[in-house]
């Protein structure tokens, strides 16, 4: 006999404002433990000192949090110029310092460098994984990992202030970005070295920012549940970006059953993407692959049928 899940079978997003000093995980177990769920995860880790919006699924929106941690994101961050710690953050130790000599067109041409399709090499204080261990476990031990520069792409590199040895900018980027290591490289271009002081995670894919709850507010309405479940967003929404297809009751039974359809009445020759949000009429029932109109199962909520 399975055994019964403890907690309520919640579903839906959670855009959870995460509060500074805390890692992503001690949140997650927090909110957790508020909404008494049964199963609950976020779509990747902020920092303990940055803020801002860490989506948390709960219920069958884990199927689909990978499409999230896929997603672009938004951040705005202060940058420190003049010294170089070895986390590229304030949380870590200052190994260098350099005279600032630079001015705002420096600071413009820099830029330059960090804009479009580049390659960067991630940060030992990461959670990437190396022979099944965290890079930070090992830049803890004083050991270093060689890593491989990886593709990433900046759409947005704002300026928005250069004062009191503080640059402050508004990145849009994709996934698998290190705004820290941005702030690192600016400030070896630069020539004075630079580390993040501040950092807030504006925007997950295209979910609104006024959407976000703190986790201070969660906590101040624990005795109305009801409330607190009033701010999820929908299963659904972490594909919100993906092409919808809506199929017939027969149709949505086959691919619940794991079948390939053939869809004659679909155009996909424009889509930019294989993948597509399939509704059995009004109802998501999960995400497909459309190749050559035949949708095939790829990601299947449970249904109650």
């Amino acid at each position: 006999m399975a055994r019964k899940r403890k907690g309520r079978d919640i579903q839906g997003v959670l855009l959870l404002d995460k509060p500074q000093g805390m890692t992503s995980n001690d949140v997650l177990q927090k909110v957790k433990r508020i909404f008494n769920a049964q199963k609950a995860g976020h779509t990747g880790a902020l920092d303990p000192l940055a803020t801002g919006m860490l989506p948390i699924c709960f219920g069958e929106s884990t199927k689909f949090s990978q499409y999230l941690l896929d997603s672009d994101k938004r951040y705005r961050v202060i940058a420190r110029l003049g010294q170089r710690t070895d986390t590229s953050d304030a949380d870590g130790q200052i190994i260098e310092e350099r005279a600032i000599t630079i001015n705002l067109t420096d600071i413009q041409q820099a830029l330059g460098h960090f804009i479009g399709d580049i390659m960067q090499i991630p940060t030992m204080f990461s959670a990437l994984k190396h022979q099944g261990r965290p890079l930070y476990e090992y830049a803890r031990e004083g050991i270093t990992i060689e890593r491989e520069a990886r593709p990433i792409t900046v759409y947005e590199n704002r300026f928005i202030r250069f004062d009191n040895n503080e640059l402050e900018l508004e990145i849009h980027c994709s996934k698998g970005t290190y705004i820290r290591t941005i702030i690192d490289d600016l400030g070896e271009v630069l020539g004075c070295g630079a580390h993040v002081i501040y950092l807030r995670r504006l925007q997950v894919s295209n979910y609104p920012a006024d959407k976000m709850v703190p986790l201070s507010y969660l906590q101040d309405h624990l005795e109305n549940i009801d409330h607190l479940e009033s701010f999820l967003m929908p299963i659904d929404s972490p594909v919100q970006d993906y092409p919808k297809i809506v199929l017939t009751t027969e149709q949505g039974r086959d691919i619940l059953l794991g079948r390939s359809l053939t869809i004659s009445n679909y155009d996909n020759s424009c889509l930019l993407t294989n993948l597509v949000r399939i509704y059995q009429q009004e109802q998501f029932i999960g995400v497909g692959e459309l190749n050559n109109m035949i949708l095939s199962p790829k990601r299947l909520i449970q249904t109650e049928s």
